[in-house]
């Protein structure tokens, strides 16, 4: 009379067989190989997919932005030094200095691509002066309609054509 058949127990050369399911233990190894390299190779065509379609976007962003013009009208911001010198309060008569300008180093600048906007507590100043071009050792007197003295002045100087900021600074006006 034939006992109940345990789990692995050996029944031929190397194989056992599990009570539950009637398998060997051979045909479940090969089955999990089977199903692990069939779900190694559904990666791959997943990833293959992924990074085509990145490519075509990537593409299709660079070949759009040359055919549209993006970016191919900006301007580069010219390379300067500036500095503001010689600050000295005004009496309200036009043409009373207010700062000089000095150009130290870098690119030639017109004047006519300049802002220059000077705050004082948070009020814009109307400031006159500057024309024609500004090269590295010329200076240019700023001056103001207005009576300015003992305040702080914020002056800014930006380059229109590129939109950037080429002077940024506190001085106090004595």
């Amino acid at each position: 009379m034939a006992g109940p058949v345990l789990l692995g127990t050996p029944i031929g050369r190397d194989t056992a067989v599990d009570c539950a399911t009637g398998r060997s233990d051979k045909i479940m190894i090969r089955k999990l190989k089977e199903w692990s390299a069939e779900s190694e190779r559904a990666v791959s065509p997943v990833i293959g997919v992924i990074l085509m379609v990145a490519i075509t976007v990537i593409l299709a962003a660079v070949i759009g932005s040359f055919v549209l013009g993006i970016g191919g009208d900006i301007e580069q911001a010219p390379q300067v030094q500036l500095e503001v010198s010689d600050v000295s309060s005004t009496s309200g008569s036009s043409g009373d200095e207010l700062f000089v300008v000095s150009h130290n180093g870098g690119d030639e600048l017109s004047f006519n691509d300049l802002s220059i906007t000077v705050e004082e507590s948070g009020t814009d100043v109307p400031v006159n002066g500057g024309s024609g071009e500004f090269t590295v050792g010329d200076t240019q007197p700023i001056t103001t309609d207005n009576s300015v003295a003992d305040t702080e002045l914020t002056i800014r100087i930006a380059h229109d054509p590129s939109g950037s900021l080429l002077l940024d600074t506190t001085v106090t006006v004595e």
